[in-house]
C-alpha cells in the first residue's frame, strides 16, 4: 500500500529534499542539488510564500520513501488571471503507477478543497523558477536552474489525465555561431543610434531595476507570465552578483535608452555535481575553484527581452543579435565552448528564428500540463 505523509517537520523536509538521491541513483546525468540551497528555497526565508500558499508531502510504502510532490496556490498569478487554477510541483517517484497516482490525487484534493478548479504543472515553485516536465532530452544534464526527470514521468502524468498546455524549448548552440549574412552589416549601420554594454557593478541597484523593467514589458504578453516581486529580484540580483561577471548581462540602448536585456549564467551545475549536495566540509571550496580558476565550460542565457515598441521591428532583431555576439566575446574568454538558450515558448516563433538563423537547435523540451478538477 501506498501511504501519503504530509511533511510538517524538519527531519521531513530533509526526507523531501534527499528522496532524489535514491530515484536518480544510476542516472549519470542528474545533477545533485546543494541541500542548505534546497532547504532555502522550502523555507519561510522564500519570497514567493509571501503571496502563495502550499503544501508538500511524501509517498511511502511500507517505511521507504518513494515520491514526493507539492501543491501551490499563488495569489499574484489570481490577481492576474482570475481565481480557479493551482498548480502542482516537485514531482518525483518511483516507476509505479499507484506512486505517481496517490501522490497527484493527494495534490488535486488539496487545491479542490480550497476552490481550484484547473491544476497545471510542473512548477517549482512557480513560472519564474524551474518549470515544465523534461520529455526529450534526457541524455544531457540539465543546465544551471532548469529540471532533470526520468522519461517515465511524463507518461504517467498522462495516464492520469493529465493534457499539453505548453512546451518549452531549450536551445542549444556552439559559441562559435557565425552570423548571418547581412546580420554584420546591418548591425554596424544601427551603430550610431544603438549602443549595447555590460552591467555596471558600481551601479548595480539602476542596472538591476533596467533589468526587471524590461523583462516585465518584454514578457507580460507570454503565457503564464507572471512579474517578480522586488524582494524575488533581489534574490536574483544576490545570485548575478556571486555567479555572473558584469559582461555576461548586456543592456541595448537604443539613443540613450535602455531597450533590452541579455542575462547568461555559467553552468554551475558542471561544479556542483562532484559535491552530493554538500557544501561541508570541503565542498565550498571545490565549489570558489571552479568558478573562480577551473570555470565551467558551458553557460545559459537565462533572460532575454526587447522593449514591446522594437520586437517586430529591425532595430528589435538588431539589439537582439548584438547582445548574443556581446557576450559571446567574454564567454570565448573564459572557455566556454557551448550554451543554452531556454526557456523558448514554442509560440515564440520570432525568437525561435532568431536563434535558429545562428546555427542554434532546441534539443530539449520541457512540458507543463493542465488538469480540471471536477
Amino acid at each position: 500500500m501506498i501511504r501519503i505523509v504530509p511533511v510538517k517537520t524538519r527531519a521531513d523536509l530533509k526526507a523531501f529534499v534527499r528522496l532524489p538521491w535514491k530515484l536518480y541513483a544510476s542516472d549519470v546525468h542528474w545533477v545533485p542539488p546543494l541541500i542548505l540551497e534546497r532547504l532555502h528555497t522550502f523555507s519561510e526565508k522564500n519570497p514567493f510564500f509571501k503571496h502563495a500558499r502550499w503544501q508538500c508531502w511524501l509517498a511511502f510504502q511500507d517505511q521507504n520513501p518513494v515520491g514526493r510532490i507539492s501543491a501551490q496556490i499563488d495569489t499574484l498569478h489570481q490577481d492576474r488571471y482570475g481565481p480557479g487554477t493551482g498548480f502542482f510541483g516537485l514531482l518525483e517517484g518511483a516507476e509505479d503507477t499507484q506512486v505517481f497516482q496517490a501522490l497527484l490525487e493527494t495534490a488535486e484534493e488539496w487545491l479542490r478543497s480550497r476552490g481550484m478548479t484547473c491544476v497545471q504543472g510542473p512548477f517549482n515553485l512557480s513560472v519564474n523558477q524551474e518549470c515544465g516536465l523534461l520529455i526529450e532530452g534526457f541524455d544531457t544534464p540539465p543546465m544551471v536552474m532548469m529540471g532533470h526527470a526520468l522519461p517515465y514521468y511524463g507518461p504517467f502524468l498522462e495516464g492520469h489525465h493529465y493534457h499539453k498546455v505548453q512546451d518549452l524549448l531549450a536551445y542549444q548552440i556552439d559559441i562559435h555561431f557565425k552570423l548571418p549574412p547581412g546580420v554584420t552589416m546591418f548591425l554596424n549601420k544601427a551603430k550610431g543610434s544603438m549602443r549595447i554594454r555590460p552591467m555596471r557593478r558600481s551601479h548595480f541597484k539602476e542596472d538591476l531595476k533596467i533589468i526587471k523593467e524590461i523583462f516585465e514589458e518584454a514578457w507580460s504578453d507570454n503565457w503564464g507570465f507572471l512579474p517578480f516581486t522586488d524582494e524575488e529580484f533581489t534574490e536574483i540580483g544576490q545570485q548575478l552578483k556571486f555567479l555572473v561577471d558584469d559582461d555576461f548581462v548586456q543592456i541595448a540602448e537604443i539613443d540613450g535608452q535602455a531597450c533590452a536585456m541579455l542575462v547568461a549564467f555559467p553552468n554551475i551545475h558542471e561544479v556542483i555535481k562532484g559535491l552530493n549536495g554538500r557544501l561541508f566540509p570541503w565542498g565550498w571550496v571545490k565549489l570558489l575553484w571552479g568558478m573562480k580558476v577551473a570555470y565551467p565550460k558551458t553557460a545559459r542565457v537565462a533572460l532575454m527581452g526587447v522593449r514591446k515598441s522594437f520586437q517586430s521591428s529591425p532595430m528589435g532583431a538588431a539589439m537582439a543579435y548584438g547582445m548574443i555576439e556581446a557576450v559571446r566575446g567574454p564567454g570565448l574568454r573564459k572557455g566556454i565552448h557551448t550554451v543554452e538558450l531556454s526557456w523558448i515558448l514554442e509560440s515564440n516563433k520570432r525568437m525561435s528564428h532568431i536563434l535558429e538563423s545562428l546555427g542554434a537547435r532546441p534539443y530539449k523540451t520541457y512540458r507543463l500540463y493542465q488538469k480540471a478538477l471536477v
